[in-house]
């Protein structure tokens, strides 16, 4: 459990020092290019959840990422014993999903500023969130393989 909350916090500390970079420097500028037509550090404060969908209901959503976060914190606990590599995919979940929900609880929204301009603007939290979620579909899609590949050489 230790693990996964050294994880969580590093990347929630991460996650509150960027974003708190960009309400302080961005928010008055908007945009920022990096690499033109490619990346730029774009102010978005963005009322929904992934990709923008559910615009304009702050307070739902707040208590739908609360449950979220609560159940992340509880299972935590279940992943005390997992191997390394699960603890620190859970430990970007929760980390990622904590910084998500502080800025819902302080501003009604989300901060993101990671603008790549073929995808919707997005922030370091949801970058965790993402790396964290692939990395538990690549663990499931290939848990057992070299197991097996033992087995079919004996």
């Amino acid at each position: 459990m230790l693990m996964i909350g050294l994880v969580a916090a590093s990347v929630l500390a991460w996650d509150q020092l960027t974003k708190w970079s960009a309400v302080q420097y961005l928010a008055q500028i908007e945009s920022v290019v990096v690499i033109p037509r490619v990346f730029h550090l774009t102010f978005v404060e963005n009322t929904g959840i992934a990709f923008g969908l559910f615009q304009g209901r702050p307070a739902a959503l707040t208590v739908i990422i609360t449950v979220s976060v609560l159940v992340l914190l509880i299972g935590a606990c279940r992943f005390r014993h997992r191997p390394v590599s699960r603890r620190l995919a859970y430990g970007f979940i929760l980390g990622g999903a904590a910084g998500n929900w502080i800025d819902r609880l302080r501003h009604e929204h989300v901060i993101d500023f990671l603008d790549f301009r073929v995808w919707p603007v997005f922030n370091f939290a949801d970058a965790f969130i993402t790396t964290g979620v692939l990395l538990f579909l690549w663990f499931t899609l290939t848990a057992g393989k070299g197991k097996k590949v033992l087995r079919d050489r004996v």
